[in-house]
């Protein structure tokens, strides 16, 4: 971690508190859970056949099991490698977006997270990877304990389906202004949402009330915090799940392109900071710059800022602890006044029509259906990153769509009712298109020199040692590119631990 020794107090924070053990902390909770499982006939899947679903028979694991019902044979979905009805794929699905909509000439690359298992998002992989190590580790218990799932909105989602197919009580946090889609979901799946679904004050930017319902919760002992914006588990799965399938995408993109692609940069909004996670490797890997995405009405990284915002899912007013901060090199606010407008653009009548009036071809708008608000925060993220650095044809751009347009028909509903009185015109289609699409510019935007790195480094101060008392050795060993190379180790560690685990489970 550092040149030296990490204190008592670190190494406790680190197995404990941020899902960082190495080794079995309690041989009675990991023996309940592996007469539990037995029970139930669950069986695990390990970090290295998310990562290469290749490496394992889809249809002896996956079976007939239905990719939306909470059925534990879904573990072995938790990766980018779905179609829509469930099936594998060989490479992951995806969109290469055309200049006629982005205006850039750089080909920007999309990869779908709604073809995930049961929550139609691709946080169940975060999810999993937070819980599946405390598992393993006899950290925690299913006959004992209930997982909490703090987020702003899939993450919790993934955590109620998680911890339910692998036997054990989940609760979801959530502040009371998500879409109400989510909500609809967690009635379904909760067997008692009135206990089992929180929610907190506010909306998007009220991350703080989520971590003070968790630290009350946790009085208890028998609630176990799953937070996704310290939990190394969540940086760790996608560093390595999401790195290597977003790598896949961009082979797969260049070599039928025919030419030499660059793979010049991912944008992802940071939210909790798993997903930008998957940048670390595909920096390491291609040289691409890891760009980080937040709502412009809620500043954070760009100034410090605050504010509310509707770009659901990806959290601010904080830096996670989980951001490998110092890593990342541009920083990019996107306004929530786009993402709403545009998802209308994306699943309007008047919008599909205007879409193909300016040359988009038929084939990329029946895809938009599958950008949900941060998905499209992401791509106006890698226009103005290819306007920002003067990419050309030849410089490809990758990021994620998170979840689709089906969570948000409840939003939509409300924007047509308060800003276009009932109707999205042509007129209204054509307006939106231009102002958010046509005359894209590179205002709101950081080309992070070290100094900016540091002052946003220095802001996570307030939330994690004042406020969450995080070791103050830990928080600043951060800094360093050795301490994230070296939590690398614990994934293969995991693995090594779930094939024994399974090995028990089946005795």
């Amino acid at each position: 971690m550092t040149a030296t020794e990490p204190t008592s107090a670190t190494h406790d924070a680190l197995e404990n508190q941020f899902g960082l053990a190495d080794r079995i902390v309690d041989e009675a909770a990991l023996g309940n859970s592996v007469q539990r499982f037995r029970e139930q006939g669950i069986k695990l899947p390990t970090f290295r056949q998310l990562a290469d679903p290749t490496t394992f028979d889809h249809a002896a694991l996956v079976g007939d099991a239905d990719p939306q019902g909470p059925d534990a044979r879904n573990l072995w979905r938790v990766h980018w490698y779905n179609d829509l009805a469930g099936g594998r794929v060989a490479v992951p699905d995806h969109v290469v977006l055309p200049p006629s909509l982005t205006g850039v000439e750089s080909p920007i690359i999309v990869a779908f997270g709604d073809r995930f298992p049961m929550v139609t998002a691709h946080k169940v992989l975060a999810a999993y990877a937070c819980l599946a190590p405390r598992v393993v580790t006899g950290q925690f218990d299913p006959t004992h304990h209930r997982a909490i799932w703090p987020s702003t909105g899939n993450y919790a989602r993934g955590g109620i389906a998680i911890s339910r197919i692998m036997a054990s009580r989940g609760v979801a946090i959530l502040p009371e202004g998500m879409s109400q889609e989510r909500f609809d979901w967690l009635d379904r799946w909760c067997a008692n949402p009135d206990e089992d679904v929180i929610r907190t004050f506010g909306t998007e930017s009220n991350v703080k009330e989520i971590y003070d319902a968790c630290n009350e919760l946790a009085k208890d002992p028998g609630n176990f915090v799953l937070n996704q914006f310290s939990e190394f588990g969540n940086h760790l799965g996608h560093l390595n799940v999401t790195g290597a399938a977003l790598g896949h995408v961009f082979e797969h993109v260049r070599a039928e392109s025919g030419r030499d692609l660059n793979l010049a940069a991912f944008t992802s909004a940071t939210g909790s900071a798993g997903t930008i996670a998957a940048g670390d490797r595909l920096k390491e890997q291609y040289g691409a710059k890891i760009v980080a995405v937040e709502a412009l009405e809620c500043p954070t990284m760009l100034e410090n800022g605050f504010g509310e915002h509707n770009i659901q899912g990806i959290g601010d007013k904080h830096i996670p602890l989980i951001h490998n901060v110092m890593n990342t090199d541009v920083v990019v606010a996107i306004s929530d006044k786009a993402t709403d407008e545009l998802d209308l653009v994306f699943n309007s009548e008047a919008g599909r029509a205007h879409l193909a009036r300016k040359g988009v071809p038929e084939r990329v708008v029946a895809q938009l259906e599958h950008f949900g608000f941060s998905s499209i925060c992401n791509v106006l993220a890698a226009i103005k990153t290819a306007k920002l650095l003067d990419l050309g044809p030849d410089d490809a751009l990758v990021t994620v769509a998170t979840d689709g347009a089906a969570l948000y028909p409840s939003e939509r509903a409300k924007l047509l009712a308060t800003r276009f009185g009932g109707e999205f015109a042509p007129a209204d289609a054509a307006e939106a298109f231009g102002e958010h699409l046509g005359r894209v510019e590179t205002d709101h935007m950081i080309d992070c020199s070290e100094a900016d790195r540091r002052r946003i480094f220095n802001l996570g101060y307030y939330t994690w040692v004042e406020q969450q008392g995080t070791p103050f050795e830990l928080f600043e060993a951060r800094r360093s590119q050795d301490f994230w190379r070296g939590l690398r180790r614990y994934v293969g560690v995991w693995d090594e631990m779930i094939e024994d685990f399974n090995a028990r489970v089946a005795g």
